[in-house]
């Protein structure tokens, strides 16, 4: 096959072009700093990114989520934490009553006491975060007590409300009504009131009332207990998250990420091969007789 001056000279710039096509990529991955920018350039490294990516987004959002689980349990424990001095004040006043040199209008003043503690107790059941009710259930929109002057209407739902923290993994977040603002909660308010009212209570009285006092702060007790346990679990499951984080994060970086020294070794061997292309290209040209005659 006879090899023309055209066909050396049209080869040459396909090499240049080649060359000039793979600069371009190098100087991208330079300036982006990702392997590709296009997935036509490497489907697979592409389509690992998009699962990389997705399992990256979960983790976050499980974070997210976790930041709500904290904020429901963490309000939980500080509404049960006021309520629990609410009776506690309660029960102190009781063991005063309870002292037989106190007089009709003494009890009555701590009656009083002990009304405005109950409404006080009403509210912190009715406790809202992000507009919603934390001691109702799933029924968030609503108030779980009421109280009336003969009486207190209770919620009865007992529904958890359950966020999802891990793949497959949901904690309930709620305290469920009737473990501490329950109809026996109430009922006992009132009739530490009406017995303080009463001006022939006996001393038994108050000391029934004083047990059933014990009684009700034991249950809260008990469900701040449950609310700790949860939260020990959370941090656990935060830890864990964290790490899966940092997996999640770093294996997109081995998948995505340009290994920057490399590429710059690349370009410049690409440099050094484009010159030494335009000085064979150049040498390509032949001679023309206007060359002898100058």
């Amino acid at each position: 096959m006879r090899v023309t001056q055209s066909m050396l000279a049209q080869r040459s710039l396909q090499y240049m072009s080649q060359n000039y096509e793979k600069i371009s990529q190098l100087q991208n991955q330079l300036s982006s700093g990702k392997k590709i920018t296009r997935a036509s350039q490497d489907p697979v490294v592409a389509m690992n990114g998009i699962r990389y990516r997705t399992q990256h987004i979960e983790v976050e959002q499980f974070q997210r989520n976790l930041g709500e689980a904290y904020n429901w349990l963490d309000s939980s424990d500080s509404a049960l934490n006021q309520a629990t001095q609410a009776l506690q004040k309660v029960r102190e006043l009781l063991v005063q009553a309870s002292n037989d040199t106190y007089e009709e209008g003494q009890r009555s003043n701590i009656a009083k006491e002990v009304n405005q503690l109950m409404k006080h107790v009403e509210s912190v059941a009715n406790t809202k975060v992000n507009n919603k009710f934390i001691f109702n259930g799933t029924n968030t929109t609503e108030p779980p007590v009421t109280l009336h002057d003969d009486g207190a209407t209770t919620s009865n739902n007992e529904e958890d409300v359950s966020i999802e923290l891990m793949k497959g993994i949901e904690i309930p977040v709620n305290s469920r009504p009737s473990r501490v603002f329950s109809d026996t909660l109430f009922t006992d308010l009132l009739e530490v009131k009406s017995t303080l009212e009463d001006e022939g209570a006996s001393g038994e009285e108050f000391t029934g009332l004083i047990q059933k006092m014990d009684d009700r702060i034991n249950d809260i007790v008990n469900e701040r207990a449950e609310i700790g346990a949860r939260v020990n679990r959370l941090e656990m499951m935060e830890s864990r998250l964290g790490e899966q984080q940092v997996m999640a994060e770093r294996i997109m970086s081995e998948n995505e990420d340009a290994d920057m020294e490399k590429v710059i070794m690349d370009l410049m061997s690409q440099e050094n091969v484009l010159r030494s292309s335009l000085g064979a290209g150049a040498r390509i040209i032949q001679p023309t007789l206007l060359d002898f005659l100058r």
